[in-house]
């Protein structure tokens, strides 16, 4: 038969005392310093996302001007030329021994020209002095313009020459990069034989194929907003450069051009892309800071601040974007407060103390 113990009674009631009085003494954590600001509702254009393919603008097949054998190939595949740098060099030396030839030529048909222009004015001095006969001061003056002929003539294939001497270097006909070689060292070019491939890099365009039912909805010089999964997260800014209103009779569609800006090489021909145009329609729908938005795998969400000091988090499904802010289809209402400074280390149910911070309208 067990006793009842006063001591262990008090004992017991004495530690659980102490033990409240000591968590009561804990130092509580501070609530996380966030800020906020209050979702919204805002008119948002109907997009559309369609895949495409990048192309380059120019694609030029440099092909020789002239005959010639290949002594130097200036550029390589893969390298970026400037629109004027050489490519292909042809062997010129026989070029400029024929040019040497011409102007030493010309020198003497000149200094030719020099004597019968002399023996002409004298022919006529004496023919006014009734000294020669017509026939001998024609036939001076036929010699005088002979010379003169002669030096026209040499002038002519002169240029010929230095022109065709220009033309054994194969230049770039404008920026790009130099993507295939038609030729080597050692090989006998003719004229109009292709040597190297280059496409322009500077501007850049998007084949896209719309559906007929879009078609109606986009016109050139709309924007466009083009994403490349190699530049995860970024938004290119594009714009409609044509579109061209003959379809597809397969797949019904409308192929259309978007211009996009150099990237720096970031982009290269066949790349694919997305591409999202506005297609007319407006609605109202709920707006938050892209800010705000967390991603973590397929799953976005946002936190927001309850009437307790405390945030919740809440998944949501996001829309089109309009600069620093982004639609929530599923979610949100407008007027709550969700935060957008100090979101990454939060967790559900922590004490926060926000402050609101205010972004530009979409």
């Amino acid at each position: 038969m067990s006793t009842f113990n006063p001591l262990r009674s008090v004992s017991a009631a004495t530690l659980t005392v102490l033990a409240c009085r000591l968590a009561a003494a804990q130092p509580q954590p501070e609530p996380s310093p966030v800020r906020f600001t209050l979702s919204r509702e805002h008119a948002v254009r109907t997009e559309v996302s369609l895949p495409g393919t990048v192309q380059a603008r120019i694609v030029s097949l440099v092909a020789s001007e002239v005959d010639g054998l290949v002594v130097e190939l200036a550029a390589r595949e893969g390298q970026s030329v400037r629109k004027g740098e050489p490519l292909v060099q042809l062997r010129r030396d026989h070029l400029e021994l024929r040019l040497e030839a011409a102007q030493a030529q010309r020198r003497e048909a000149q200094a030719r020209l020099k004597q019968a222009d002399g023996r002409y004015q004298r022919s006529q001095e004496l023919f006014a002095s009734q000294v020669l006969s017509q026939d001998q001061l024609d036939e001076s003056l036929y010699e005088f313009q002979a010379w003169q002929s002669r030096i026209e003539q040499l002038s002519a294939e002169i240029e010929q020459i230095q022109l065709d001497i220009r033309r054994s270097t194969v230049a770039a006909p404008a920026d790009g990069v130099v993507v295939a070689e038609h030729t080597e060292i050692g090989e006998w070019v003719s004229q109009g034989d292709p040597v190297m491939e280059v496409i322009s890099t500077r501007d850049l365009e998007i084949r896209v194929d719309v559906p007929e039912q879009y078609f109606p909805s986009i016109r050139p010089g709309a924007e466009a907003k083009v994403r490349f999964e190699s530049l995860p997260g970024e938004l290119i800014q594009g714009r409609v450069s044509s579109v061209i209103p003959s379809a597809n009779p397969q797949a019904r569609t409308f192929p259309l051009k978007v211009r996009i800006s150099s990237q720096a090489g970031r982009i290269g021909a066949g790349m694919l892309a997305q591409v999202s145009f506005p297609t007319g329609r407006i609605y109202r729908a709920t707006v938050v800071p892209k800010d705000a938005l967390i991603t973590r795998g397929e799953q976005r969400f946002v936190y927001t601040l309850n009437g307790n000091g405390k945030v919740d988090q809440v998944a949501v499904e996001t829309g089109a974007g309009m600069g620093n802010w982004v639609e929530v289809q599923k979610g949100l209402e407008p007027g709550v407060k969700v935060v957008t400074r100090g979101n990454e280390r939060l967790m559900p149910g922590q004490q926060v103390r926000g402050r609101p911070l205010e972004y530009a309208p979409p």
